[in-house]
C-alpha cells in the first residue's frame, strides 16, 4: 500500500499481537520493536527500541481481560511515545473495556467509560481508533477524535455467502430490546426481516418470561448482538426461539469477550454457529467447534492507512 508523508509505525502491548502483526503485514509495514513486561514487583515495564520522534505513531491494545493490566499498558506507553517526541500518537483500541459503565444505573455509581476516556487522553493519545462501542455516545467522552468502525461489513459477506440463495428463509433476531437498532441494521443490510425476543419478569421472584416478537416457525435465525460476555442473554434467547420452531440458529457478534461460564453454555444450548470477529484475543481452550473467527485486521490496516493519509474512513463503515 503507498502510504506518503512522515513516516508511520505500529506498535503493539500484550492484548492481542497477532491482530498487529496481521495489520502490519496488510500494510507492508514492520512491527515496531518494543517490550512490554513485568518488573519483579509486578509494575508494568515499557522498552521501546527504535526512534519515534516526528512519527505517526498506532499503538494496538485491546482493553480486555485482563483489563486492568491492560488498559495500564496502553496508558504506559502512550507515555513512553509522548515523551520520546511523537508526531501524533493513535491509541487503537478494538475493543474498548469499560464501555457498559457509560450512566449512572443508580446512586454514586460511577461513569467508568468517561474516567478511561480521560485517563487515554492524558495520557497523551492524539485520537482513538475503535469498534463496535457498547454505547455509541462514548465518542463523546473523549476530548480527542474518534474514529469509530463496525464490524457489520466483516460479518455480513459471512452470511450473504452461507446462506446464498436460500435468505427468503432467513430473519436476524436481537436478543434483546437494547440491541433491536444493531439488529435491524444487519437485517436491512442481508435485506431479511427482524425478529425480537422481547425479555420480561412479571413480577418479583418469578422466572423471566420470554416472548418471540416476529415469525421463526421454520426459519434459519441469525442472532445479532455486539458482544457476547457470560453467554446468558444470548443462549437463553437461541433457546426461547428454538422452542418455537426455528430451523437453524446461528449468533455472531463483534467481540468476544466470553467470560465466566459463557463457553459451557454456548456448547450446551441450541445454537449451532457463533461467529465472532477477533478484536479480542481468545486463549486456546476457547476455541470450540461451534466458534468461528473473522479477522478484523483488514478493516482496522486500512482505518490506520486512511489517518495517516488524512483521508476520510467514512467508506469502511457504509
Amino acid at each position: 500500500m503507498n502510504l506518503h508523508g512522515r513516516d508511520i509505525k505500529i506498535f503493539t502491548a500484550n492484548s492481542n499481537p497477532k491482530l498487529a502483526k496481521e495489520m502490519c503485514e496488510y500494510l507492508g509495514l514492520p512491527l515496531g520493536k518494543s517490550d512490554v513486561g513485568l518488573f519483579s514487583d509486578g509494575e508494568i515495564s515499557v522498552s521501546v527500541h527504535e526512534s519515534v520522534r516526528g512519527s505517526d505513531v498506532f499503538v494496538v491494545q485491546s482493553t480486555a481481560a485482563p483489563v486492568n493490566r491492560n488498559l495500564m499498558e496502553l496508558l504506559i506507553m502512550i507515555d513512553a511515545f509522548k515523551r520520546a517526541s511523537a508526531g501524533r500518537i493513535t491509541a487503537v483500541v478494538p475493543y474498548f473495556g469499560y464501555a457498559r459503565q457509560d450512566r449512572k444505573a443508580k446512586g454514586r455509581d460511577p461513569i467508568s467509560a468517561k474516567l478511561v476516556a480521560d485517563m487515554i487522553t492524558t495520557a497523551g493519545a492524539d485520537r482513538i481508533l475503535t469498534m463496535d462501542l457498547h454505547a455509541p455516545q462514548i465518542q463523546g467522552f473523549f476530548n480527542i477524535p474518534v474514529d469509530h468502525l463496525v464490524g457489520m461489513p466483516i460479518l455480513s459477506p459471512y452470511f450473504e455467502a452461507k446462506f446464498a440463495g436460500r435468505k427468503d428463509n432467513l430473519v436476524v433476531m436481537s436478543p434483546d430490546i437494547g440491541s433491536i437498532n444493531r439488529a435491524r441494521n444487519f437485517a436491512q443490510r442481508l435485506e431479511v426481516p427482524i425478529a425480537i425476543v422481547d425479555k420480561r419478569r412479571q413480577k418479583a421472584n418469578e422466572c423471566e418470561v420470554m416472548n418471540i416478537i416476529g415469525d421463526v416457525d421454520g426459519k434459519d435465525i441469525i442472532i445479532y448482538d455486539d458482544m457476547v460476555d457470560t453467554a446468558g442473554t444470548l443462549c437463553n434467547a437461541a433457546r426461547a426461539i428454538k422452542a418455537k420452531g426455528a430451523r437453524t440458529i446461528c449468533a455472531c457478534a463483534t467481540h468476544a469477550v466470553l467470560s465466566g461460564p459463557a463457553i459451557e453454555r454456548i456448547e450446551d444450548s441450541p445454537i449451532d454457529e457463533l461467529v465472532m470477529i477477533d478484536t479480542i484475543a481468545l486463549p486456546d481452550e476457547k476455541k470450540i467447534d461451534k466458534l468461528k473467527t473473522l479477522s478484523c485486521a483488514p478493516m482496522f490496516a486500512e482505518a490506520i492507512a486512511r489517518i495517516y493519509s488524512d483521508k476520510p474512513i467514512s467508506p469502511l463503515v457504509s
